[in-house]
Order: C-alpha cells, then sequence, then structure tokens
C-alpha cells in the first residue's frame, strides 16, 4: 500500500479529484490532507469525502518540527502539493528527498516563482501574448518552481482567451494528468 498525503491551500478541486482517482485503488491510500487555512474550502471537501485533514499555522510549519513530525507519523511515499502555497521547509525536503511533487500552471521556467499562482499566472501568460501555456509537475526542492520537472503538458492559447479561459484550460489539463503522474511515481497504475 503506498501512502499520499496531500497539502492545500484553497478550494481544493485537485485534492478532490486525486482523491476520486484513487478511490477504488487498493494499492494507494490518501492518509491526509494537510492545510494552512483553517477556512480552506479543501477542509470541508475532505469532510465530504471523508478524508482525514489538518489544519496547521506558519509556526508549526517553519518554527518547529510539529508538522514534520505529523508526516512521520503517516509515512508517506508521496508528498502531494496541491495548490498549496507556502514554501516548503528545508527540514521537510531533507527528510522525504524526491518524494514531495507541486503542480504548477504554466510551462516553467516561465511564470513560476514566489506571487506566481492562480490567476496571477493567467493574468500573465494573457499580458505577454503567449500562444501556449500549460502544467508543469515538477519535484519540490529550496526554492519556489526550481525543482526538477517530472511533466509538461501544453495548450495552446489564441488572442480571443481570457485568464479565465486560460485558466478553465489549465485545470483541464491538472485534473486529468496530475492523478496519473502521481501513479506513474508510486508504480501502481
Amino acid at each position: 500500500m503506498k501512502n499520499i498525503v496531500l497539502f492545500a491551500s484553497g478550494s481544493g478541486s485537485n485534492v478532490e479529484n486525486i482523491v476520486r482517482y484513487f478511490q477504488d485503488n487498493s494499492k494507494v491510500n490518501i492518509s491526509a490532507v494537510l492545510s494552512n487555512k483553517k477556512d480552506a474550502k479543501v477542509l470541508d471537501r475532505c469532510n465530504n469525502l471523508k478524508i482525514n485533514a489538518l489544519y496547521f499555522n506558519r509556526n508549526a510549519f517553519y518554527a518547529t518540527e510539529c508538522v514534520l513530525d505529523i508526516l512521520r507519523a503517516f509515512n508517506p511515499d508521496l508528498i502531494v502539493l496541491a495548490g498549496f502555497l507556502w514554501k516548503i521547509p528545508e527540514n521537510l525536503i531533507a527528510a522525504f528527498p524526491d518524494k514531495i511533487v507541486n503542480i504548477h500552471p504554466a510551462l516553467l521556467p516561465k511564470y513560476g516563482g514566489k506571487g506566481m499562482y492562480g490567476n496571477n499566472v493567467h493574468e500573465a501568460v494573457r499580458a505577454n501574448n503567449e500562444t501556449e501555456t500549460g502544467i508543469t509537475i515538477h519535484y519540490v526542492n529550496e526554492n519556489y518552481d526550481e525543482g526538477a520537472v517530472i511533466r509538461q503538458v501544453k495548450t495552446s492559447v489564441s488572442t480571443d482567451d481570457t485568464p479565465e479561459s486560460i485558466a478553465r484550460k489549465v485545470h483541464e489539463l491538472e485534473y486529468e494528468y496530475f492523478p496519473k503522474v502521481i501513479a506513474q511515481l508510486l508504480e501502481v497504475e
């Protein structure tokens, strides 16, 4: 049995998609979802999906080993950042080398780094008249969006696209490819 721990900060649509993708797979267990926002919609989704969910604050994440201890208790084979906005501290990266993955809503290295998430990315893609965008699934290192790329998937951007329509295209790619890549990494396809 492979254990996954998910981290999320927002609505949790990617979390729900991943949970549903693996719900009938006897080789995968979603151990828990951890969130840094006590009012994040992902916590409600987890309640409805009957998935363990925990909230932690900045002190527990950066100033103590509280979150590290929680992760060690779950013994994850993979830690998946699914819309998680804080930078991962070095003690977690050191404890789980090549076991933390993230999805970014652009083709890195373009539109990565601090502050580049969600609509900020799609607005920048539109403002720069890009003809394509997509998703990047990558390992997490000590810098925002600079870990080794696992997979990129592209979609076209037309002159008629708005940041909202770009977001819809990117979300479709996230929902289709993120769970598949997780399954490949866990070797449970």
